[in-house]
Protein backbone atom coordinates (compact mmCIF):
# COMPACT_ATOMS: atom_id res chain seq x y z
CA UNK A 1 0.00 0.00 0.00
CA UNK A 2 1.45 3.19 -0.69
CA UNK A 3 -0.13 6.27 1.63
CA UNK A 4 0.40 9.53 0.31
CA UNK A 5 -1.34 11.55 2.44
CA UNK A 6 -1.03 15.15 4.52
CA UNK A 7 -1.41 17.66 1.89
CA UNK A 8 -5.25 17.95 2.82
CA UNK A 9 -4.21 18.06 6.25
CA UNK A 10 -1.83 20.78 6.01
CA UNK A 11 -4.40 22.52 3.70
CA UNK A 12 -6.92 22.50 6.52
CA UNK A 13 -9.42 21.07 4.49
CA UNK A 14 -10.85 19.33 7.48
CA UNK A 15 -10.48 21.79 9.64
CA UNK A 16 -6.80 23.45 11.75
CA UNK A 17 -4.73 20.21 12.49
CA UNK A 18 -1.30 19.86 13.95
CA UNK A 19 1.71 17.82 12.50
CA UNK A 20 1.99 15.87 15.18
CA UNK A 21 -1.79 14.64 14.42
CA UNK A 22 -0.89 14.45 10.75
CA UNK A 23 1.90 12.04 11.69
CA UNK A 24 -0.06 10.19 14.27
CA UNK A 25 -2.69 9.68 11.79
CA UNK A 26 -0.19 8.36 9.08
CA UNK A 27 1.22 6.23 11.90
CA UNK A 28 -2.15 4.81 12.65
CA UNK A 29 -2.63 3.82 8.64
CA UNK A 30 1.04 2.35 8.95
CA UNK A 31 -0.24 -0.24 11.77
CA UNK A 32 -2.95 -0.83 10.71
CA UNK A 33 -1.60 -2.53 7.37
CA UNK A 34 1.03 -4.25 9.20
CA UNK A 35 -1.23 -6.22 11.33
CA UNK A 36 -3.03 -7.24 8.46
CA UNK A 37 -0.11 -8.45 6.34
CA UNK A 38 0.34 -5.32 4.17
CA UNK A 39 3.40 -3.79 3.45
CA UNK A 40 3.42 -0.44 3.34
CA UNK A 41 5.54 2.72 1.55
CA UNK A 42 5.17 6.36 2.91
CA UNK A 43 5.27 8.84 0.07
CA UNK A 44 6.46 12.25 0.37
CA UNK A 45 4.06 15.00 0.52
CA UNK A 46 4.51 17.63 -2.83
CA UNK A 47 6.00 20.83 -2.37
CA UNK A 48 3.56 23.77 -2.89
CA UNK A 49 4.20 27.47 -1.97
CA UNK A 50 0.08 27.73 -1.53
CA UNK A 51 -3.38 26.62 -1.52
CA UNK A 52 -5.34 27.94 -3.89
CA UNK A 53 -8.74 27.31 -2.39
CA UNK A 54 -6.85 28.38 1.26
CA UNK A 55 -4.32 30.87 0.50
CA UNK A 56 -2.13 32.55 2.84
CA UNK A 57 -1.44 29.16 4.85
CA UNK A 58 2.47 28.86 3.70
CA UNK A 59 2.65 25.47 3.74
CA UNK A 60 6.71 25.10 2.78
CA UNK A 61 7.55 24.47 6.37
CA UNK A 62 5.10 21.97 6.92
CA UNK A 63 5.55 19.81 4.01
CA UNK A 64 9.22 20.02 4.83
CA UNK A 65 8.70 18.96 8.36
CA UNK A 66 6.01 16.15 7.80
CA UNK A 67 8.92 14.59 4.92
CA UNK A 68 11.22 14.53 7.68
CA UNK A 69 9.38 12.46 9.80
CA UNK A 70 8.19 10.75 7.25
CA UNK A 71 11.44 9.52 5.66
CA UNK A 72 12.62 9.28 9.57
CA UNK A 73 9.99 7.03 10.25
CA UNK A 74 10.48 4.71 7.86
CA UNK A 75 14.21 4.47 8.59
CA UNK A 76 13.25 3.72 11.50
CA UNK A 77 10.44 1.10 11.30
CA UNK A 78 11.76 -0.29 8.18
CA UNK A 79 9.71 0.72 5.76
CA UNK A 80 10.25 2.68 1.93
CA UNK A 81 10.22 5.80 1.58
CA UNK A 82 9.44 7.42 -1.95
CA UNK A 83 10.82 10.70 -2.07
CA UNK A 84 8.60 13.04 -4.81
CA UNK A 85 9.18 15.79 -3.15
CA UNK A 86 13.07 16.10 -4.11
CA UNK A 87 11.81 14.93 -7.71
CA UNK A 88 9.32 17.72 -8.41
CA UNK A 89 10.27 20.82 -6.22
CA UNK A 90 11.69 23.95 -7.74
CA UNK A 91 14.60 26.49 -6.52
CA UNK A 92 11.58 28.27 -4.73
CA UNK A 93 10.09 25.51 -3.10
CA UNK A 94 7.24 25.03 -5.14
CA UNK A 95 5.76 22.23 -7.49
CA UNK A 96 7.78 22.90 -10.46
CA UNK A 97 5.55 24.81 -12.65
CA UNK A 98 5.50 22.38 -15.95
CA UNK A 99 4.28 19.50 -13.97
CA UNK A 100 0.88 21.16 -12.30
CA UNK A 101 -2.02 23.30 -13.35
CA UNK A 102 -2.80 24.32 -10.07
CA UNK A 103 0.60 24.34 -7.61
CA UNK A 104 -0.60 21.30 -5.60
CA UNK A 105 -1.67 18.49 -8.09
CA UNK A 106 0.20 16.66 -9.92
CA UNK A 107 -0.37 16.92 -14.12
CA UNK A 108 0.43 14.28 -16.46
CA UNK A 109 3.96 15.13 -16.65
CA UNK A 110 3.81 15.00 -12.91
CA UNK A 111 2.78 11.33 -12.76
CA UNK A 112 5.58 10.85 -15.57
CA UNK A 113 7.87 11.43 -12.96
CA UNK A 114 6.24 9.89 -10.24
CA UNK A 115 5.44 6.33 -11.67
CA UNK A 116 8.87 5.24 -11.93
CA UNK A 117 9.75 6.34 -8.22
CA UNK A 118 6.58 4.57 -7.35
CA UNK A 119 7.22 1.09 -9.23
CA UNK A 120 10.78 1.40 -7.94
CA UNK A 121 9.35 1.75 -3.76
CA UNK A 122 6.79 -1.10 -4.61
CA UNK A 123 9.76 -3.61 -6.26
CA UNK A 124 11.56 -2.51 -2.63
CA UNK A 125 8.46 -2.97 -0.50
CA UNK A 126 7.65 -6.60 -2.21
CA UNK A 127 11.34 -7.28 -2.04
CA UNK A 128 11.24 -7.00 1.49
CA UNK A 129 13.92 -3.91 1.19
CA UNK A 130 13.97 -0.37 2.66
CA UNK A 131 16.81 0.99 0.64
Amino acid sequence: MVILGGTNDIAENGGITTLEAIEENLQSMVELAQVNGIRVILASVLPTLDYPWRPGLKPRDKITALNRWMENYCRLNHLVYVDYYSATVDANGALRPELTKDGVHPNNAGYLIMGPLAEEAISKALKGRTS
